[in-house]
Formats: structure tokens, sequence, C-alpha cells
């Protein structure tokens, strides 16, 4: 898909929350593999550091604005992506809130922040490659993060996890859907991971050790190795893998 340089297909993507943390280390695995990209957050500024790194050299990488609480900010930041990257072959579905508070605690509009952002905003920007693809008879891809919230309990995640847990479902839901088109939807589910917020989170020591406890191999997951995940999803080595979560955790829901 997208256009031919240097004798191969260059490839295309949108990647959410790609300025920090995870969609960031997302982003620059699929420029090393030879996407173009279009890159979001909710706001296009806070994007000036990643365009500036070395491994999008030679890349065609837009910075977009995203607000995934609003329709027409979806509609809007998925026309400009398509315009200036080209058809889009893949979309990444990375951006997030989070929310560690005892359920007793959540406010109605904290609940509607993290699940418009998390889930809402996420299934209407995946209509919207669904939709493109369907028309333009070509195959595509979605590749949703989940969480181990999404799959395990655990206390004051409620909020967090049930929007993790709808994402892992809208995944199976949208892969059988769209399967005849050749549209394959899959989802990556890591344990916590050391992203530059986490690091705050779990600053103190005892509440670290107390989350890496619950992972068997002893260690958390790295942005690198969801990145490769994520790049594995979107390869043609995964071309018979749809309607599945591949899950990093170092064996936590497995014991």
């Amino acid at each position: 898909m997208g256009d031919v340089k240097d004798g191969a297909a260059t490839r295309t993507a949108m990647v959410t929350g790609a300025s920090t943390g995870l969609g960031r280390a997302i982003a620059l695995a699929l420029a090393r593999e030879g996407f173009d990209l279009a890159v979001t957050d909710i706001e296009a500024g806070w994007l000036t550091e990643l365009l500036s790194h070395p491994d999008l050299a030679g890349r065609r990488v837009v910075p977009v604005s995203l607000e995934l609480r609003s329709e027409a900010s979806i509609r809007e930041a998925f026309a400009r992506a398509s315009g200036e990257v080209g058809p889009l072959g893949l979309l990444v579905n990375n951006a997030a809130r989070a929310l560690h508070r005892p359920a007793v605690e959540v406010s109605w509009d904290e609940w509607d922040e993290v699940l418009d952002v998390n889930l809402k905003g996420g299934f209407f920007l995946s209509a919207f490659l669904a939709r493109a693809c369907i028309a333009e008879a070509r195959p595509g891809s979605v590749v949703n993060i989940a969480s181990t919230h999404g799959l395990v309990g655990l206390a004051e995640r409620s909020v967090y996890g049930i929007s993790k847990g709808g994402i892992i479902q809208m995944t199976r839901m949208l892969a059988i859907e769209w399967a005849a088109q050749g549209i394959r939807v899959n989802a990556v589910a890591p344990a916590t991971v050391m992203t530059p917020s986490r690091q705050q989170i779990l600053a103190d020591p005892r509440r670290r050790e107390a989350m890496l406890a619950r992972i068997p191999s002893g260690r958390f997951p790295t942005e690198e190795e969801v990145a490769a995940a994520v790049c594995y999803l979107a390869s043609p080595g995964a071309a018979s893998i749809t309607g599945q979560v591949l899950v990093l955790d170092g064996g936590l829901t497995a014991a």
C-alpha cells in the first residue's frame, strides 16, 4: 500500500498519542520499518521533539492535532493524515487516559473522559480507517494498545481497566466484522511499562516493588518490546492474525 519508492511499497500509518511513551516508541519503530507516518497528540506542538529524531530521517512524517473526545476532531485529523501522508494502511490506537482512583470516588466526568478517549475515540477512528479501505478495496490493519488491566482485576484501576477490557472486546468484534474486507484488527496488552509517566507514578520503591511482584518474570516489559509487537502485527508475517490479543506481561496473566 502507498507509493513505490526504491522498488518497495511505502507503508503508511497513523499513531495516536505519539509525543511520548509508548506512542513515541511505536512511531519510531514503524519509521525504521519503512512506514510514512501521521503522528498525533492533543497539541501538534507536543510532537516537535519526536519530529527531530534521527530515526525519522527520510520518512514522510506529519504532525496532527487530535482530540479523541471530539467527533469533528477525529474526522478532520483523519482527513489531514490521509491527505498529507497518503491512504492510510495502519492505525495504532495508542492514546489513553489513566485513572488511579477508588471506584466509589470516581466522578461522572472522570468516567466519561477515560472511556471517551480510551474506547470511544479509538472505535470511531478505526471506523474511519475501515470506511476508507472498504471504499478503495484495499487491505488495512488496526493495532489497539490494550493492557493487562483489561484482563485481570486490580484495585483502584476500575475505570481504566474497564476501558481496556472494552478495547479487547472491540478488537474481536471489529476483526470479525471486517475480516472479509481484508482489514485485520489486533491488540497488544502489556503489563506496566516504565514510560516517563509510569516512572513518576511508581517513584515510591514500595509501590514499584508491589507492582513488580505480580510479574513472574520479575521485570516490566519495555517500550521497545511493545513497539516490536506492534510492528509484527502490522507486518506481512502476521497476515493470518486477526482478532487476537498479544499479551506482554512476563507471565502475569498465566499465574
